[in-house]
């Protein structure tokens, strides 16, 4: 159900920004509303020992509908779109039992409120969603970090380079249309653009980025550079021996995107559990309240009152946004401190690694 469009950095900023304050702000209103319902929640219930009428239990009652109902129409949003999305295209997600719930919470809520009943449940449902959107706001920024990591490489690949024509001059050219052969110039502190070997010009060359290697490596005529390294003391001339999609840099980059992207045993299990978890909640909530129903007499209210209970104590924040969240982030991380993670399964074969071997032309730092 989602649409596709061409990457785009500056668009998935742009986006990454408005989705963020909306969750900020949906955040901050569920928030106000939460510890305000729950302070007349409060004095609610220290009431029920007190003898407090039924008059001023129900106009506290109105007081925490005024407040809440609004509150998760607006802060549900999030949820509530998801949601829909889902169950457009004949899906079940986690957000469909979370919307359920809360909506189910607050409509029971305001059905006990308008009959004067005792019970009514505003800020359970608030307060869910505050806690919710807490957690869907840090998992989008930890994304955003992650993929950030990643689009800094993707930016060295499109830094325009310096074309040398048999002219002699000149001219700015997208690394992408740098032919094999041409004369690339490469000043000091700029990024050497193609894989090639340098043809004029000495210089020491930062080449941390490819080979791990802090010192900077002196380089002649003669040399081989590489894409991405960055030239430090002295301009060079360079000649492209490889075409850029071929070169170090992008191949490091499709291993970043393949680890960032691809599936570790344990996202795979957490999404095949995902698949079956939502169908599952619905089924152990209908049953609950057929059970209320069927064995006891308590009527449909506490029926329905148990059954969304079911709904929101399973509700799986764990399974639905922790675990793809670390595979994200512990490679973003990795990456800002230098470390390339090439495979999905990478993290958790390290846990079993009990021998490290260099090889003698291994860099170590």
């Amino acid at each position: 159900g989602y649409g596709l469009i061409p990457f785009d950095p500056a668009v998935v900023a742009a986006h990454d920004e408005t989705q963020a304050r909306t969750l900020l702000t949906a955040m901050a209103v569920a928030g106000f509303a939460a510890a305000n319902v729950m302070l007349l929640s409060v004095a609610i219930w220290a009431g029920a020992d007190w003898d407090m009428g039924p008059a001023t239990r129900g106009f506290f009652h109105w007081v925490s509908a005024l407040i809440a109902l609004p509150a998760i129409a607006y802060a549900g949003q999030p949820f509530f779109r998801a949601a829909l999305g889902a169950l457009r295209h004949r899906r079940l997600n986690m957000d469909v039992p979370i919307s359920l719930a809360v909506i189910l919470a607050a409509a029971m809520s305001l059905y006990q409120t308008v009959l004067g009943g005792t019970h009514a449940y505003f800020d359970a449902a608030v307060t869910l969603l505050f806690f919710l959107l807490v957690g869907r706001y840090l998992d989008g920024q930890t994304r955003a970090r992650a993929r950030a990591a990643a689009e800094n490489l993707i930016a060295m690949t499109v830094v325009p380079a310096r074309v040398i024509d048999a002219d002699g001059i000149e001219h700015s050219m997208p690394i992408g249309q740098v032919p094999v052969g041409a004369l690339v110039a490469v000043s000091v502190g700029g990024r050497i653009p193609v894989d090639g070997t340098v043809v004029d010009g000495a210089s020491d060359v930062d080449t941390a980025l490819v080979a791990g290697e802090t010192v900077p490596c002196a380089v002649r005529p003669g040399a081989n550079v590489y894409a991405g390294t960055l030239n430090l003391t002295g301009p060079i001339t360079v000649r492209s021996l490889i075409e850029p999609e071929n070169s170090v840099l992008s191949e490091i980059v499709r291993s970043m995107e393949a680890a960032e992207q691809g599936r570790a045993k344990y996202v795979r299990l957490a999404d095949r559990a995902a698949q079956v978890y939502a169908p599952a909640v619905h089924l152990l909530g209908l049953l609950t309240f057929i059970g209320w129903m069927v064995f006891t007499d308590a009527g449909w209210e506490v029926a329905m009152m148990a059954a969304i209970a079911v709904l929101i104590i399973t509700c799986p924040c764990a399974l639905a946004l922790a675990v793809p969240a670390v595979q994200v982030c512990a490679s973003g991380l990795l990456m800002r401190r230098g470390i390339l993670l090439k495979t999905s399964d990478g993290l958790e074969r390290i846990a079993r690694i009990d021998t490290v071997v260099f090889d003698k032309t291994g860099t170590l730092t």
